[in-house]
């Protein structure tokens, strides 16, 4: 007889202001808007906190359904992606395993080290909007903090990488990176990882987080980092 989850799919959401869930064109006209405005309200968080509440949402959603083995469901992401990836991952014990893409990274020591522009020009609209409401010169590490704070508290401390990913553990954990990748500045991927290093060995779960450094690389998946991210789906979430 076949088991009942025998059948593996995939199931995906829009993240906010992203896809369907914009009035206009591709929605970055939006995001920046709405990033600006938690910026100067104080409410909402529509810079990654927001989506991975949603993810969550889907998790709750697919964990209802009879075909989903609840106990086998997996969590990747690509860039903005796969830092919503590693969060959902680290607050929601129901992510088996997880594959964040080019998204792993340490807000604090790219701050700390004149890391931060490459990130902050994913949003530079919005987050200039926010300087000019504050007064404040866009290119001013210190308002970088302020706006952070915000816009997304705690990201540059506890809710860092090097901490979320500790939160992860003993689940399998791949992360998969560039070594030239201005927006995940590599250096901070290896804090991220060699914080929670300890953690999974003293979980006796050493070989369940492994990096993958694609060389040479920059903010892109290469296409063997994706077939290494669906054979960790296969090896750790099998049958």
């Amino acid at each position: 007889m076949r088991r009942p989850y025998a059948t593996r799919f995939g199931v995906a959401i829009d993240g906010r202001f992203q896809g369907e869930r914009t009035k206009a064109g591709d929605g970055e006209e939006e995001y920046d808007a709405a990033i600006a405005t938690a910026f100067r309200t104080g409410k909402g968080h529509p810079f990654y906190y927001d989506t991975v509440w949603d993810v969550m949402r889907l998790i709750d959603y697919l964990s209802t359904r009879k075909d989903v083995d609840a106990s086998r469901i997996g969590l990747t992401g690509i860039s903005k992606g796969g830092i919503e990836a590693y969060f959902t991952a680290a607050v929601d014990p129901r992510v088996a395993a997880a594959v964040p893409y080019i998204g792993v990274q340490s807000f604090k020591w790219a701050l700390d080290n004149g890391q931060w522009r490459a990130r902050i020009a994913t949003i530079q609209d919005g987050f200039d909007v926010a300087a000019a409401d504050a007064g404040k010169s866009p290119g001013s590490v210190a308002f970088v903090r302020e706006f952070y704070a915000r816009v997304v508290p705690g990201i540059d401390g506890p809710f860092d990488g090097p901490v979320m990913l500790t939160l992860i553990a003993p689940r399998p954990l791949l992360v998969i990176n560039g070594d030239s990748d201005a927006n995940t500045p590599i250096a901070g991927v290896r804090l991220a990882v060699h914080a929670a290093q300890p953690v999974y060995a003293a979980a006796n779960a050493a070989g369940k987080l492994q990096l993958i450094v694609q060389e040479d690389t920059p903010h892109r998946v290469n296409p063997e980092s994706v077939d290494a991210g669906i054979a960790w789906f296969v090896r750790w979430m099998k049958p």
